[in-house]
């Protein structure tokens, strides 16, 4: 398979654990707006802006560690979305206007350089991190100069 950028966008599919499915609706679907899909007594799929995320009812789980980018502790592991400037804006304002704890507050990080790009961190109700970020250049995902 190849991994050019001539590759068509695929959604992914993760599977997490999480301590309580009531939580992670609550989380997923109520603050974060994403729709839930199928469902059973210990899992349920979410659609993360059109992506197929898993909540699966295992107990907690949460970050392994830190890893510093530009001066931050960024949890590992952890995973997240790039949107559009616009909804990233949206959305950081409709975190912070709920009162989310953010483990990184909404900022842009590498200023001036080939990545920059707006981030935020948070973690859900079992502690497993997400990173939200939008690029200043979309084009410049995987900019490496």
């Amino acid at each position: 398979m190849s991994n050019d950028t001539a590759h068509p966008v695929c959604p992914f599919h993760l599977a997490f654990p999480v301590r309580d499915l009531a939580e992670a609706r609550a989380f997923y679907g109520g603050l974060l707006g994403c729709p839930e899909g199928r469902s059973a007594e210990d899992w349920v799929d979410f659609n993360f802006y059109g992506h197929q995320i898993v909540a699966h009812r295992t107990g907690a789980s949460g970050p392994a560690g830190v890893n510093p980018v530009d001066g931050h502790g960024v949890p590992v592991p952890h995973f997240g979305l790039v949107l559009p400037m616009a909804d990233w804006e949206a959305l950081a304002a409709r975190l912070k206007a709920a009162g989310l704890s953010f483990v990184i507050e909404p900022y842009v990080r590498f200023r001036g350089q080939a990545g920059e790009q707006a981030t935020m961190f948070f973690t859900d109700p079992s502690g497993n991190a997400i990173e939200i970020k939008a690029m200043a250049d979309p084009a410049r995902l995987f900019a490496t100069d």
